[in-house]
């Protein structure tokens, strides 16, 4: 019997119970929509990650301060003031490091913004001019901060679009007067110059759109006065662009300004830690990868339900045609042959409904994507490798689950076939 003879009658055999076959498909179309859809919203985040790190800017090295030791126990990093505005100027200094393009700066605090009958508590950050270019931020309304408003300590500020929208919910925010209020009841009163482009939630929590931007300069003086142990002015974050994404300028650049901050801040070992780009997304990957693989193991689960169920109706198959095997192996059929003739049915269930589930997982997760969840938007993303490896799972499990019920078949004696009743 040639292979496209196999495949006919294996069709004819399967449509002859519909029902039976369809509930036996129902696993593996259930096991492979699940695989597809829950594989697909994991690779959805894993690019939304990666995004919002790429989105940070490019070629970027992130320096923070390190971390408080009180009684030999030592707190989280970034608690103790190490870094200072005056560092950021010492690494950004023409020809101090070769590799660095780009140096800002960056301090932040919480506080209640308002404007007329609207307010609102959001983060206020402080950065220097070199901010919108080094973080890749566009102003979508009016200008960003200018050189002159740093050195003038100016009371302005640059809203991010969903405080923009909350506060002045007409659009015209540019021009407007807010006050920003404290803990002690002062208020400090800023004119609006601009307003941020919007960039959405990040996949890592919070939104770049729920903030304030003003001179650092101005939060350093009249806002939030904070200095560190040398009595530099505090910053929380120094964000350094490099000149390429190469791996040695990237390592130069490391080597270089580790040895500038030790020698300015008179230390032997660092208190300040310096993360590049790179290891945020390696970091990042590494979470969102293994959230991947859980999603698909967990939906893999059901495969083998599934593959289970193939081999328990194969096995009932055989029982119910045993004296259909014994006549085709008294007219001539051989082993070959009649395990063949099982093992394809099994594996046309198995694809079979492996490629409806295919199409299923795809619609389910096309549906999802865009929903709101917990404040985050789910992106899912149908990988092309995704539905290559859910198809060849689905013809591995036939193969696998029909082989027991198809030598079992092969394997009767066909005169014991020829008498079953």
């Amino acid at each position: 019997m040639n292979i496209a003879e196999t495949f006919r009658v294996a069709i004819q055999s399967l449509t002859s119970n519909k029902m039976r076959s369809a509930l036996t498909m129902l696993g593996m179309i259930i096991g492979v929509g699940a695989v597809i859809a829950l594989m697909s919203i994991g690779r959805g985040a894993q690019e939304s990650v990666d995004a919002q790190i790429n989105g940070m800017g490019t070629n970027l090295l992130f320096i923070t301060p390190g971390a408080t030791q009180t009684g030999g126990v030592r707190s989280a990093a970034g608690t103790e003031p190490t870094l200072t505005l005056e560092d950021a100027d010492a690494i950004s200094a023409l020809g101090a490091i070769p590799e660095v393009a780009a140096v800002t700066a960056e301090g932040d605090f919480f506080g209640q913004v308002i404007a007329g009958g609207n307010n609102v508590n959001t983060r206020i950050a402080g950065v220097t001019p070199d901010y919108g270019t080094v973080r890749n931020w566009s102003v979508s309304d009016g200008q960003f901060i200018t050189q002159q408003q740093m050195d003038a300590k100016s009371l302005v500020a640059l809203l991010g679009s969903n405080v923009a929208a909350n506060l002045f919910p007409d659009g015209n925010a540019v021009g407007q007067t807010i006050n920003v209020g404290f803990s002690n009841n002062r208020r400090v009163r800023f004119q609006v110059v601009g307003v941020l482009e919007s960039k959405g939630a990040q996949a890592m929590g919070g939104n770049q759109d729920d903030q304030m931007v003003i001179p650092l300069t101005t939060l350093q003086q009249k806002v939030q006065v904070q200095r560190t142990n040398q009595g530099g002015h505090n910053v929380n974050t120094i964000y350094v662009q490099l000149t390429s994404s190469d791996k040695s300028v990237t390592a130069a650049a490391l080597q270089d300004i580790g040895a500038l901050l030790d020698q300015r801040h008179h230390v032997v070992q660092d208190d300040f830690t310096i993360r590049s780009q790179d290891d945020l997304l390696a970091t990042a990957n590494q979470v969102t990868g293994v959230m991947t693989l859980l999603l698909g193991a967990i939906a893999g689960i059901s495969l083998v339900v599934g593959g289970i169920g193939i081999m328990n109706i194969m096995l009932v198959s055989v029982t119910e045609r045993t004296r259909e095997i014994g006549i085709r192996k008294a007219v001539g059929a051989r082993k070959k042959d009649i395990l063949v003739q099982f093992l394809v049915e099994a594996v046309v269930v198995s694809v079979v409904g492996g490629a409806i589930g295919v199409a299923i997982g795809a619609a389910i997760a096309h549906v999802v994507s865009g929903i709101n969840f917990g404040g985050q938007a789910i992106h899912a993303v149908v990988a092309p490798d995704a539905v290559v490896l859910a198809f060849g799972v689905s013809a591995a499990i036939g193969i696998f689950f029909g082989i027991y019920p198809a030598n079992r078949a092969a394997s009767l004696n066909p005169i014991d076939a020829l008498r079953y009743e």
